[in-house]
């Protein structure tokens, strides 16, 4: 095999898989995103890598093998996430009539006319139950007739040392028929509540008998606690940094960077500055006296929105990352700081390395961050892609040699 393998990837977004598969030893040369913004972020980041602004649904699947001099088979992987807001149990309706949920046809007829060796699909749980499964019939029956072994399974970020509650539905496929299709196992000793059904057998357990053979999980702190305080009344973005780090995933994170960049974030409103005041590390809407609450919480249940206006807790995980960090919708105030936790603090939660750059609005730097796949879990799915690719290659050998 060469030393490094190739990779294209759709859906790219800001290139949080990309960046990820890069760390176990795949190099992209092709990206195709269609918002302009969230292009030249991977651009910037990726400069290597080919990367065109267009609607997928318009990528003609012979002209970029044309294009990138690629021979059928030749690619390693194509990976990419379909857009995910139409499978997202968050989306207020979930129907097969979202031209959304119809982009991983696109996928699958780029699929095959590439004919990787490989192929990686990211998307969140809902993808599981939409049309009662159809659309995961649907993407087995096209591998399975361009001759690919398939499996998926849903994996838990926190397990591959994201400080994260972030589940999301991974489908890989091997060329050849009867392959052994393998995910990563968990590394880190970490768990939620999984806020799906019909689903959960899919995830992978940690049994109590093994659960002391793994790493204790990556804390909110551990991820952040290296980072300036900061005022968001001003518009400065860039830092030094001001202390050595202090726990090995900053180490790691900050490996590449000489500064900080990204390290601000959205303006609270004099409400939401005084309703902040009362919520103590791991509280949350309940903390806040009854006639600061917004009107919608004051006639909600104890047991409803447990994670809106809530404060992240040093030693515990972050809900998952969303487009907005707005309390309104979840966990996203700084542990020890009145405010909502920047960019930069978003993006190492994610796992992104501090030299990983966002441009755009703080709005746009927002999502770009929410929609991404956290690279040290794509690290670990590659690293698994990389052992399968392997192991074909040797029965390969075996078979012919």
């Amino acid at each position: 095999m060469r030393n490094r393998l190739i990779s294209i990837d759709l859906f790219a977004g800001a290139g949080g898989l990309s960046c990820g598969l890069g760390m176990a030893g795949f190099s992209p040369i092709f990206a195709n995103e269609i918002n302009p913004v969230y292009a030249d972020t991977y651009k910037k980041n990726h400069p290597k890598t080919k990367v065109l602004v267009e609607d997928v649904r318009h990528l003609c699947e012979r002209d970029i093998r044309s294009f990138l001099g690629l021979k059928e088979g030749e690619l390693d992987l194509l990976a990419g996430g379909p857009p995910c807001q139409g499978f997202s149990i968050n989306a207020p309706i979930r129907t097969l009539d979202d031209k959304r949920n119809h982009l991983f046809k696109d996928f699958l007829r780029i699929t095959k006319a590439l004919s990787p060796k490989a192929v990686l699909i990211e998307n969140v749980t809902g993808i599981i139950s939409l049309g009662k499964g159809t659309v995961v019939k649907q993407i087995y029956k096209e591998l399975e007739q361009m001759g690919y072994s398939v499996s998926h399974r849903i994996l838990f970020a926190a397990h591959y040392g994201v400080p994260q509650t972030r589940f999301r539905t991974i489908f890989l496929a091997i060329k050849g028929k009867d392959k052994t299709v393998s995910f990563p196992e968990p590394e880190y000793n970490a768990s939620a509540v999984a806020n799906f059904a019909g689903a959960k057998e899919l995830c992978l357990e940690i049994l109590p008998l093994f659960s002391h053979l793994l790493k204790p999980y990556t804390t909110v702190w551990e991820a952040i606690s290296d980072l300036s305080e900061i005022s968001l009344q001003n518009n400065t973005s860039s830092y030094s940094y001001t202390t050595d780090p202090q726990s090995r995933y900053q180490k790691l994170l900050r490996e590449n960077a000489e500064r900080v960049e990204n390290h601000t974030g959205a303006k609270l409103g004099k409400i939401n500055i005084e309703r902040v005041q009362h919520i103590p590390q791991g509280g949350s809407w309940r903390d806040i006296p009854f006639d600061l609450l917004p009107n919608g919480l004051k006639r909600a249940r104890r047991s409803d929105h447990t994670k809106r206006y809530g404060r992240l807790h040093p030693e515990g995980l972050c809900s998952t990352i969303l487009t907005k960090c707005d309390p309104h919708w979840g966990s996203f105030f700084h542990p020890t700081q009145d405010r909502v936790i920047s960019v930069r603090e978003a993006a190492r939660l994610q796992s992104f390395p501090d030299d990983y750059i966002f441009y755009g609005s703080t709005t746009q730097q927002y999502e770009q961050v929410g929609n991404a796949v956290p690279p040290l879990m794509a690290r670990a799915i590659g690293n698994e892609i990389v052992k399968m690719l392997q192991g074909s290659d040797e029965q390969q050998k075996k078979r012919f040699g």
